[in-house]
C-alpha cells in the first residue's frame, strides 16, 4: 500500500511496524496526529491506546480497539500486512457513539416514565401518591427532592427525602416566595431555568435533613393537575454534581406530569370519597332502639354486594313524649342502586318535613304523592307507616299501606296475621286511596313490615322459586316471643339463605314488639 492511495481514504490510516515504528500514513492522520512522522515512536507521537493495542496484536485476527484523539472518539481496526506491519484504519464513531448514549438514556427515561406511571397510578391515596413520587425523583433526577402540595394560606404541605433515605412529611410554615420559582410553579407558571436559581438563596426548611455538604444545583418544576395545579416538585444536587441540563430539565416536566396527573387524580377521589361518605351517612337507614317502651329492629340488605344504598329504606321517628305516637316508615322505590337512593333520600326528607300531620296517614301520603308527581324523576314509590304507642302493657298500631304488601303480626302462640289494610301505589296517580288497620301487640307479639325484596328472593333447587308469602309466615311462626332484633336477624337470614349468590332484590325489614310481660327495657330510648 502506497501513501498515494492512502490519501484517498475516507479517514486516518497508519502503518506500523512490529517494533511499534510508524511506517506511513496518510493526511487524515498527520492532522490527527501532528508530530507522527515516518521513523518515529507510535506510542510518542500517536495515542497511548493505540500503542497500547498494537503491542497486543499478535494473532491473524486481532480484535479493532477504541479510544480517543483530541476530542473525537475512533474505533481502530487492524489489518496485518504480509510485510509483517499492521496498518490501523481509524473510524470517527464519535457521533454514533453520541446517537448510542442518546438512545440508552431514552430509553432508560422511557423506562422510568413507565415504572412512576404504574407506580403512582397504584394508589389513589394521596399521602402515598406523595411519597412515590417525591422517592422516585430524588432515586432518578436528582441528589434530593422535596415536593411542595398546593399551599393552605402560609401553610406549605411537603414531602422530602435523599437518594435511598426514608421519605418524611410535614406542613412547613412559610412563604413559597423564599424559593426563587417556588411560588409561580405552585400556580402552575412554565419553571424558570435552574441556571436562574442561586442554590445559596435556597431557605433551610427547603433542604432534607440529612443532605451532606452544600447545594450545588436547584431546579423547581411544577406538577400540571386536572384543571388547576397539583403542586411543585423542587430537585437539589450537591456541589460535586454537575448542574442540571437542558435535556435533564426538560425531562423532569415529563416526569412531573405524571406525578401531578396522578396526585390530581388522588386528590379528586379523596374528595369525592369525601362526599360519598358524608351522603351515604344521610342515604343508609338508621339502627333503630327502643322508643317510649316500644321495641324497634331494622336490617337492609341492598340488591348489588358492591353498593351499600338502593331502593328500600326505613325510618323511625320518636314522639316526643310516651303519650304521643311515634312514627315508624319502610317504602321501596322502584328500581336500584344509587338512583333509586337519590330517589329515597327525597322521600324520607320530605317525611321528616310532614311528621307534624303524622297523627293523619292518609294527609302525609297525598302530599308525598303530590310532591312525587311534581318532580322529574318518573320513579314511584310503595309505603308502609306504622304509628306505634304503648298501652299499658300491650302497643296500640296504626298501619297504612300504600301499594306495599300488608304487615304481618306474629302472635304469641305463634299465629301469622295479615294486617287489614291496602293502598295504591305513591306517585303515580293523582289521588291515592288506602286503608288503616288498627292492631294490638300484646307482649311479646311483633309486627313486621318487609319488602318484596323477601319474598321474591328466588332459590330452591334450580334456582327459580321464589321464598314467598308462604316461606316467610312460616319463618315468622317461629320467632313469636322472640325480641325485635332477633326476628329482624332471622328473615334476613332464610331470605339471604335462599337466594344464595342469586341476585337479588333490594331486602329491608322492619319489626315492631312489645316487650314481653309488659317490662320496659332499661337502654336509652330514641
Amino acid at each position: 500500500m502506497t501513501a498515494a492511495r492512502w490519501s484517498d481514504a475516507p479517514y486516518p490510516v497508519v502503518m506500523a511496524a512490529a517494533d511499534g515504528r510508524v511506517v506511513e500514513l496518510n493526511e487524515a492522520a498527520a492532522r490527527l496526529f501532528p508530530r507522527a512522522e515516518p521513523g518515529t515512536s507510535l506510542a510518542a507521537t500517536t495515542a497511548g491506546w493505540l500503542a497500547e493495542a498494537h503491542r497486543a496484536v499478535d494473532g491473524h485476527h486481532p480484535e479493532p480497539v477504541r479510544g480517543e484523539a483530541g476530542e473525537r472518539g475512533f474505533e481502530a481496526h487492524p489489518t496485518p500486512s504480509p510485510d509483517g506491519h499492521v496498518i490501523w484504519w481509524l473510524v470517527d464513531d464519535t457521533d454514533r457513539r453520541l446517537a448510542e448514549t442518546e438512545l440508552a438514556t431514552e430509553r432508560e427515561r422511557t423506562a422510568l416514565l413507565a415504572e412512576a406511571s404504574n407506580a403512582l397510578l397504584s394508589t389513589l391515596n394521596i399521602d402515598r401518591c406523595m411519597e412515590v413520587a417525591v422517592r422516585l425523583a430524588a432515586e432518578h433526577l436528582a441528589d434530593a427532592a422535596v415536593l411542595i402540595a398546593p399551599a393552605v394560606g402560609t401553610r406549605l404541605p411537603a414531602a422530602f427525602t435523599i437518594r435511598g433515605a426514608d421519605v418524611s412529611r410535614r406542613t412547613v410554615q412559610a412563604d413559597a416566595a423564599e424559593v426563587p420559582g417556588l411560588s409561580e410553579a405552585l400556580q402552575g407558571f412554565p419553571p424558570i431555568p435552574s441556571r436562574w436559581i442561586d442554590p445559596a438563596e435556597l431557605p433551610s426548611w427547603a433542604v432534607p435533613e440529612g443532605f451532606d455538604g452544600p447545594v450545588g444545583a436547584v431546579a423547581v418544576t411544577p406538577l400540571p393537575g386536572h384543571g388547576i395545579p397539583a403542586g411543585a416538585l423542587i430537585l437539589l444536587r450537591r456541589s460535586d454534581r454537575p448542574s442540571f441540563s437542558e435535556n435533564e430539565e426538560v425531562f423532569a416536566r415529563l416526569f412531573a406530569a405524571r406525578a401531578g396527573a396522578a396526585l390530581s387524580a388522588a386528590r379528586m377521589y379523596a374528595e369525592q370519597a369525601g362526599v360519598t361518605t358524608i351522603l351515604m351517612r344521610e342515604l343508609l337507614p338508621p339502627r333503630l332502639h327502643h322508643v317510649h317502651g316500644v321495641d324497634f329492629a331494622g336490617g337492609y340488605r341492598a340488591s348489588v354486594r358492591s353498593e351499600l344504598v338502593g331502593g328500600d329504606f326505613y325510618d323511625v321517628h320518636p314522639g316526643d313524649d310516651e303519650a304521643v305516637e311515634s312514627l315508624a316508615v319502610l317504602g321501596d322505590v322502584c328500581g336500584k342502586g344509587l338512583e333509586a337512593a337519590v330517589t329515597t333520600g327525597k322521600i324520607r326528607t320530605t317525611l321528616q318535613a310532614l311528621l307534624p300531620m303524622a297523627g293523619d296517614h292518609m294527609r302525609m301520603l297525598s302530599l308525598l304523592n303530590g310532591a312525587l308527581l311534581h318532580t322529574e324523576s318518573s320513579r314511584f314509590a310503595t309505603l308502609v307507616l306504622a304509628s306505634a304507642i304503648r298501652a299499658g302493657g300491650s302497643v296500640r298500631l296504626r298501619l297504612t299501606s300504600a301499594g306495599h304488601p300488608p304487615p304481618l303480626i306474629v302472635r304469641s302462640g305463634g299465629g301469622v296475621e295479615e294486617a287489614a289494610t291496602r293502598g295504591c301505589l305513591i306517585g303515580v296517580f293523582s289521588d291515592i286511596d288506602a286503608t288503616t288497620a288498627e292492631v294490638e301487640l300484646a307482649p311479646g307479639e311483633t309486627c313486621v313490615l318487609y319488602t318484596d325484596g323477601i319474598t321474591e328472593a328466588r332459590g330452591g333447587p334450580l334456582g327459580d322459586v321464589m321464598f314467598g308469602e308462604e316461606r316467610l309466615a312460616e319463618a315468622l311462626a317461629g320467632c313469636a316471643g322472640m325480641p325485635a332484633e332477633a326476628v329482624v336477624e332471622r328473615v334476613q337470614m332464610l331470605a339471604a339463605q335462599w337466594a344464595g349468590s342469586r341476585d337479588h332484590d333490594d331486602m329491608a325489614v322492619v319489626a315492631i314488639t312489645a316487650p314481653p310481660n309488659g317490662r320496659l327495657r332499661r337502654e336509652e330510648t330514641r
